[in-house]
């Protein structure tokens, strides 16, 4: 009832008025033939088009809340998800066995565009870990740690730096556009591709500098073709992953750091803000940082890209222009960049990234110089708190437009709790017993207002059900992968094995362990003799204490016991024991406080 010849033909007449479509007509603007067919009960097109749609109106908007929710969770719907979800709304409308068809290849799209507060964009996958419903608490404390330190007046912004490790890889042509025959059908070209990783940690400052980097090159030793392009005050490092570790974290410490920044802080302190990688916070480093005066700040876990100027600045225009070089040089006629070839392309890339302007725009974007949070807070939304019953019918409410046929005191809006729902079934009791004209059309309203509530409730209950159910099915899942054990299947030469074959293998691996278990149980010793005196057990102690100190100080039970079973089963007599060492006699002790004895773990 939201057309404008609804409104009119409601909205009754007005004093001294012509009770006649003619008079209303005119008062309104509305044409006098849609105010007759309305008023004999034709819908209207928007009507008339609802009632085509797959889903109801109130359905539809059940369902954009739904989806709103889950993308508010982190965890957003792909639209081509999106028919399946109404499948399952329109599945829940009738038990026969009638079958309902799921929508159109089109459906989620004309979806969207029927409710302006959604909308479809492409969206890249980032570590859960990363996301902002688990690092918002995190960059709020990291700014209260970081701010106290960087408003010390010793502090100086020439003086604050920060180091990280980037990948680069040899060789690895991107996508770009070329000029081709128009007859050519190939939208791909020959490359030689090398997947080689050399790091390279660099360090900038904040007032624009960037240090002398040093190259980990994948590899146990230098070889002299790599660095015939000359890179004066560059250091090299090697290890077998390509990757820094401890060592070569100290060293660069040590040897690039300190001595490139050591003079121009004049003993005053320096701040070096790194990741939380393990090779940065050995006890050798912090010693170091202890005794150069060196305040080393360690960011957040999970929000470097976010946090660390290097990530947010130089480091994409760097492998930008890295792998321009490359594309020039594979134009040129070099179809694989080895090692030889990484130096010169690197210092190239190196001079266009690391500029002062990207510099200092990359320390600003994370919120450190000028001092400003919420550069960073206001791309970090905050994740959503748990709503209360309130809070959550008021955002039903604003999420089901009303009706604003009539602006009248008696006009009912959509119930969104069991409350309103009682409200407006007390309110159809009284229009059922005073039927006139006016309460009729109040009665008609109220409910069709109940039903889309009824509507909206089982569309929400269908979308609920549907995601326990995937929850559930996901859980059991993991349950029974959580409660098997880890064992080996197959020994030896088994490399291939079929499906049967591990079934096999793992029944059989049950009942082993089952055996070797109630051999244990079988090995215990149970306490059904009667209780002794305490003199009598702690003289069986005693000699069992002698026994065992005897068996120690010769070493020859076992031997002698392995040497009779051979002779036994080769026939030949059995060698005669050799005398055994008389025990000097003990000190006498002090009696000890018996002690239940205790299996031996082996």
């Amino acid at each position: 009832m939201n057309d404008r010849a609804s409104e009119v033909l409601a909205g009754g007449f007005l004093p001294g008025e012509s009770r006649t479509y003619n008079a209303r007509s005119k008062r309104s603007g509305v044409p006098l033939s849609t105010l007759h067919h309305r008023a004999q009960g034709r819908r209207s097109k928007e009507q008339k088009a609802q009632s085509q749609q797959y889903l109801t109106p109130p359905e539809e908007k059940a369902l954009e809340v739904y989806l709103k929710r889950i993308s508010d969770l982190g965890n957003p719907v792909r639209i081509k998800f999106v028919p399946f979800l109404a499948f399952v709304i329109a599945r829940q409308r009738s038990t026969t066995e009638k079958p309902i068809n799921p929508p159109g290849k089109n459906w989620a799209q004309g979806f969207v565009r029927r409710h302006p507060v959604l909308r479809s964009r492409r969206v890249r996958a980032i570590d859960w870990k990363r996301h902002e419903n688990n690092i918002y608490d995190k960059i709020i404390h990291w700014f209260d740690v970081i701010g106290k330190v960087l408003r010390d007046p010793a502090v100086l912004p020439e003086n604050v730096y920060n180091m990280d490790e980037t990948g680069v890889m040899l060789c690895m042509l991107g996508s770009v556009k070329v000029i081709i025959s128009k007859d050519d059908p190939r939208d791909y070209r020959g490359a030689g591709v090398k997947r080689t990783m050399v790091t390279a940690i660099e360090c900038i400052s904040a007032d624009g500098r960037s240090l002398l980097p040093m190259i980990i090159w994948p590899a146990v030793t230098h070889r002299s073709n790599w660095t015939t392009f000359p890179t004066p005050g560059w250091h090299y490092a090697c290890s077998e992953s390509g990757y820094t570790d401890s060592k070569i974290s100290f060293e660069w410490l040590k040897r690039v750091f300190d001595l490139q920044t050591k003079e121009r802080a004049n003993q005053k302190p320096r701040v070096l803000i790194c990741d939380g990688f393990g090779t940065h916070e050995t006890l050798e480093i912090l010693e170091f940082c202890l005794e150069n005066n060196i305040i080393l700040c360690r960011l957040p876990s999970h929000t470097s890209h976010k946090l660390q100027p290097c990530d947010v600045g130089p480091f994409a225009p760097l492998k930008a222009a890295y792998r321009e070089r490359v594309e020039r040089l594979f134009q040129e006629g070099t179809n694989t960049v080895g090692k030889e070839h990484f130096t010169s392309l690197y210092s190239f890339a190196r001079e266009k990234a690391f500029t002062k302007r990207n510099i200092t725009s990359a320390w600003a974007a994370c919120g450190l110089f000028p001092d400003n949070p919420d550069r960073v807070l206001r791309n970090t939304p905050k994740p959503p708190t748990p709503s209360t019953g309130t809070e959550i019918d008021a955002i039903r409410a604003a999420a089901y437009p009303q009706d604003e046929a009539v602006q009248t005191p008696v006009t009912p809006v959509t119930p969104v709790s069991a409350e309103g729902l009682m409200s407006l079934y007390n309110q159809i009791k009284q229009d059922t017993q005073t039927l006139d004209a006016t309460s009729t059309q109040h009665l008609q309203k109220r409910v069709q207002k109940l039903v889309n509530a009824a509507q909206v409730s089982f569309a929400e209950c269908a979308l609920l059900n549907n995601r326990n159910q995937s929850l559930t099915e996901a859980n059991n899942e993991a349950k029974v992968r959580r409660s098997t054990k880890p064992v080996v299947l197959g020994k030896g030469k088994a490399k291939v094995m079929s499906f049967e074959d591990l079934e096999v293998a793992r029944a059989a691996r049950v009942t082993k362990d089952a055996v070797k278990s109630k051999g244990k149980r079988g090995r215990k010793r149970k306490n059904t003799e009667p209780e002794t005196s305490e003199a009598e057990l702690e003289s069986e102690v005693e000699v069992e204490v002698v026994s065992r100190t005897k068996k120690v100080k010769t070493g020859k039970g076992a031997h002698i016991r392995r040497r009779r079973s051979t002779a036994v089963e080769a026939g030949k007599p059995e060698a005669e024991p050799e005398p055994q060492p008389e025990l000097q006699p003990e000190p006498q002790l002090e009696p000890a406080p018996w002690r239940a004895p205790v299996a031996r773990m082996y």
